[in-house]
């Protein structure tokens, strides 16, 4: 009996070992193979895939900017605090008489529950989120022009984890995670007197995992959403990824809704190239292929376009961890027009029309790229810029390091990240610092 009992023991030491070699070998940090700047361009590296049960964890921890500190701008340029204090202040939209909307919120309240859903509780808090949501958009103004804003107003409250908005006339729509809102706007108004009405709604079932709807206003008024999946790989169905993972277009004079493009994992920010009616956005690609896959992008977004998630990559590259489709539309996938390194999480972008600080900078596009937090090492937590040729199309270059030093020089912590940037009226550009609670406004130096 001592002899049975010895062998089980020696049994069950060895399946624990060897459990945990497992264990360790499936959970181990993938390390990247290439920089971000390799997996950057129009013609990026496409690395070879490292599937991974459970994600690379490095998450910098968040901290706060100390009064006298800020990000560092490119040569040329000069960086300051055009707002402070707001609490994680996403997109912004700058209205015709100068006045900027800047949507302060966070993630809803999500349904995740079990291993998966403690594992994100924990990386958002690390990360500086997953606190309740302000949802409200604030109203800054620089009323007597020295560059900072002496008004802050809270603009308009009660809403769900608003993100988007767009102003159409005397229209300001506002995409709620759950609805499209349509609120009378008066220019010079500190607070929105008028009710809104609901245009349309918005898919936000599930654990609305990608709870952010960005926005856009065509030049005829009609509106495009951006809609992120529920889901890194459709992972829980594709039954659960109704009108997700794909721009919407909203027809607000009847609230009519179709599907513009599919295919897109989460579709953030969303811009027409200047003086067209051509869509643009920058999309978050999926996670678990390894650190050096896949590239987020930036790309044209035309009617009819599908990107291939969850079943494709990049133009046709497939997933192997996704069940095919019953018929192969690998031919029919769109190669997105330019990479911006994998995981770098782009959040905001707008094109440089307007921008007043140097040719450098002209005919092109500002990305605020959020930061990793499966990428070892970290990417990402900077503003960069996408040079655009007379086609309208980027140029055969690496992007260009707009405003930096978010991220400490160990990259164990962070003193913000980048969420959107825009074009001020005059001419400075404006970067919402998410986690710092800051607006940033660069102007030319001196």
């Amino acid at each position: 009996m001592r002899k049975i009992l010895k062998y089980v023991a020696i049994a069950l030491l060895l399946i624990l070992v060897i459990g945990g070699i497992v264990f360790y070998a499936m959970s181990r940090p993938d390390v990247a193979r290439f920089s971000t700047a390799e997996t950057s361009g129009r013609v990026p590296v496409m690395a070879s895939q490292h599937p991974q049960t459970l994600p690379t964890m490095n998450v910098p921890e968040a901290t706060s900017w100390p009064a006298d500190a800020a990000p560092a701008p490119a040569q040329g340029l000069s960086v300051a605090r055009f707002a402070e204090g707001l609490d994680h202040p996403r997109s912004m939209l700058v209205l015709p008489n100068g006045d900027v909307l800047v949507a302060e919120a966070e993630s809803p309240p999500r349904q995740d529950s079990g291993i998966e859903g403690a594992v994100m509780k924990r990386m958002m808090s690390k990360a500086g989120a997953g606190g309740a949501s302000a949802n409200r958009i604030t109203l800054l103004r620089d009323a007597d022009g020295d560059g900072r804003a002496e008004v802050k107003s809270a603009y308009i409250t009660g809403l769900n984890s608003p993100y988007g908005m767009a102003l159409v006339g005397d229209t300001l729509y506002v995409a709620n995670t759950d609805a499209l809102l349509a609120f009378p706007y008066v220019e010079g108004a500190t607070k929105m007197a008028g009710k809104p009405k609901k245009i349309a709604d918005l898919p936000a079932a599930g654990t609305n995992r990608h709870w952010t709807k960005s926005l856009a206003a065509a030049p005829n008024g009609w509106l495009y959403v951006g809609v992120g999946a529920d889901s890194n790989i459709g992972e829980k169905g594709m039954a659960n990824e109704a009108r997700r993972a794909r721009v919407l277009e909203v027809r607000p004079e009847n609230g009519y809704v179709r599907t513009w493009a599919a295919g897109l994992r989460n579709p953030v920010g969303l811009a027409f190239y200047p003086g067209s009616d051509e869509l643009w956005g920058v999309v978050n690609e999926r996670d678990m292929l390894g650190s050096d896959l896949v590239p987020d992008y930036l790309t044209d977004i035309d009617e009819g376009d599908t990107f291939g998630w969850p079943w494709y990559y990049w133009g046709g590259f497939v997933d192997p961890r996704v069940d095919p489709p019953e018929e192969d539309n690998r031919q029919y996938v769109k190669r997105p027009a330019y990479a911006l390194g994998a995981h770098t999480a782009p959040l905001g972008m707008t094109f440089t029309q307007g921008l007043d600080l140097g040719d450098r900078w002209a005919n092109g596009a500002l990305i605020a790229r959020h930061g990793s937090w499966n990428r070892e090492p970290v990417s990402g937590y900077d503003v960069v810029f996408v040079k655009f040729g007379a086609n309208g199309k980027p140029v055969d270059a690496l992007p260009i390091p707009f405003l930096t030093g978010f991220l400490a020089k160990d990259a164990e912590t962070t003193r913000g990240r980048p969420a959107d940037v825009k074009v001020a009226r005059d001419g400075t550009a404006l970067v919402a610092d998410d986690t710092g609670g800051v607006i940033w406004r660069v102007a030319k130096a001196g």
